[in-house]
């Protein structure tokens, strides 16, 4: 038995996909040309970016626990990242109060200047990417998306 197509969905439900459907798809296309931009002019990627932001934000450091909860990912994931920037000297790795299970990281002085030369570069890409959409816009979308995440974490 062969089953039909999918039947099309009407109403309201069918703008809500809509709209999924494109921030997914403007979401995917955007990330895309930033990891290609960030291989390309940096020789780095999108995670390693990511934790170096996380990082940067947090100057008198993180525990990885909460890093890989900031960032939504499993410990594993970063484990390996920040491996590779403490070997490169870009991350400062230290127990917490002695204790062997906890580890705080942060950016060395290097690790910070690295990443606020390519932050720079990130900014003006998505300026360029995003250059059609007017500040206005922008703001509005913004707080759309804002008041859509709290509404979604609020829920029970």
């Amino acid at each position: 038995m062969v089953a039909g197509p999918l039947p099309v969905p009407s109403g309201p439900g069918k703008d809500r996909l809509r709209l999924w459907i494109r921030l997914l798809r403007a979401s995917r296309t955007i990330e895309a040309e930033l990891r290609e931009r960030l291989k390309k002019e940096f020789d780095t990627t999108l995670p390693r970016f990511d934790v170096m932001a996380a990082l940067y934000r947090a100057p008198e450091g993180m525990l990885m626990s909460d890093l890989s909860r900031f960032l939504l990912v499993s410990n594993g994931n970063v484990t390996g990242i920040v491996d590779r920037l403490v070997s490169e000297g870009l991350v400062a790795r230290a127990r917490r109060n002695g204790d062997r299970r906890t580890s705080m990281v942060r950016l060395t002085e290097e690790g910070t200047k690295s990443f606020a030369t390519i932050a720079a570069a990130h900014e003006g890409w998505i300026g360029e990417l995003l250059g059609k959409v007017s500040e206005e816009d922008a703001r509005r979308l913004t707080g759309m998306l804002t008041s859509f995440r709290s509404n979604w974490e609020g829920r029970e």
